[in-house]
This record gives C-alpha cells, sequence and structure tokens, in this order.
C-alpha cells in the first residue's frame, strides 16, 4: 500500500493526481511545439502560444499547462541554438503567461478565446521586440530606435496574429468535435405506452469533463 502511495504521489502536482491521459496531452503539445518551430514554417507561424492557451484552459494542473510552452521551448531551442539568454527570458514569459492567463477563461472559454489569442499575441510582440531594442545592439537606445524597432517587426506581427489564431482553432476545434464525437449517446428504456422514454442523465449519459 505504501509503495502504491509513493508512485500516486509522484503523479501528482500541487495535490492533484494526474491522469495518464493529462500527461500523454501534455507531452503531444510539447512534441507538436518541437516539430512545429523546428520544421520550415513561415517566420512565428508556430503553435507554442495556441498550445499554451490550450494547456490552460484543458489541463487541470497550473504547473503543467505552464511547463508545456517551457519545455517545448528549451527542447526546441536546444536543436534550434540559442540566442541572448536576456531576449530568451522575455520570449519564454511571453509564451509562458497565455497559458496562466487562459486559467481564469476555463468557466467561459468561447467567449474569451478569441481576445485571450488575440492579446497574447500582441503581448509577444510588445515585449520580444522591446527586449530586441533593449538588448540586442541592433537598434540605437533612444525613441527613434525603438520606433524603428516595432516598425521594421510589423510584418511578423500579421505572421504572430494569424499562426495563433489559425493553431488554437486547430487545436480547440479538434478538441472540442472529438468530444462531441466520443461522447455516449443518450441511452433509451422502454416504458409503458408512452413507448422509449429517455433514462435519468445520470444513468443514460455521463458528460466528458475536461482533464
Amino acid at each position: 500500500m505504501a509503495l502504491i502511495a509513493r508512485i500516486r504521489c509522484a503523479t501528482c502536482i500541487h495535490g492533484i493526481e494526474l491522469s495518464p491521459g493529462e500527461l500523454s496531452l501534455a507531452i503531444s503539445l510539447v512534441g507538436l511545439d518541437i516539430v512545429a518551430r523546428v520544421a520550415p514554417h513561415a517566420p512565428n507561424v508556430t503553435p507554442i502560444a495556441a498550445s499554451a492557451v490550450f494547456a490552460g484552459m484543458v489541463l487541470r494542473s497550473r504547473a503543467l499547462a505552464l511547463a508545456v510552452p517551457i519545455a517545448a521551448l528549451l527542447l526546441s531551442d536546444l536543436v534550434a541554438g540559442a540566442y541572448d539568454w536576456r531576449i530568451m527570458g522575455v520570449v519564454y514569459a511571453a509564451l509562458a503567461l497565455p497559458a496562466l492567463a487562459a486559467r481564469w477563461g476555463r468557466a467561459r472559454p468561447v467567449v474569451v478565446l478569441a481576445p485571450l489569442v488575440l492579446s497574447s499575441s500582441l503581448l509577444f510582440f510588445a515585449t520580444t521586440n522591446f527586449a530586441v531594442w533593449a538588448f540586442s545592439g541592433m537598434y540605437a537606445h533612444d525613441l527613434h530606435g525603438l520606433v524603428l524597432c516595432y516598425v521594421a517587426a510589423l510584418p511578423f506581427l500579421w505572421n504572430t496574429v494569424a499562426g495563433d489564431m489559425l493553431w488554437t482553432a486547430l487545436l480547440f476545434g479538434t478538441w472540442w468535435s472529438a468530444k462531441f464525437l466520443l461522447a455516449p449517446k443518450v441511452n433509451f428504456s422502454i416504458s409503458g405506452k408512452f413507448g422509449l422514454l429517455p433514462l435519468p442523465a445520470e444513468v443514460g449519459f455521463t458528460r466528458l469533463r475536461p482533464l
């Protein structure tokens, strides 16, 4: 019994016991992010921000949701190569924050999803380009240099917004479609002269709960 308790404790984060399904989903998201980031792609069109929002809304563990974008960035940077640690730190924070923000939208995902993703894209644009201006040495450290940095980055902003929206639609569309298709049908029983009568909800139909 003690061994079983230790195994169960090892799969807990902040008191939440992680199911194999949650771990598999998190690992799949990390794998998708790594492949999409390492493979040839349009600049800034990657699923990392979208998967962070998805993880924040779907996974029960806040720590596991945060681990998805951070692990994806760390592992892909091992392949693609590191750069200025100060800029890397800003990039990591900007892509991890959507996972935290998504926790607040779990109750109304359809309402907050688009504004959340858009604000995440804008936050990434604002913070990472400020870091480039401050630490890269590419621009003069004055207002003119800051403006030039943001103007030069505008084409990447469109790519970021489009990529984040596209990947968010793909992830959530696939998830909701799978829940709808895999949800068990309502069972019916024959009762008296009324013919087919639905069984009580708790017996005939069980909703799929988010992981």
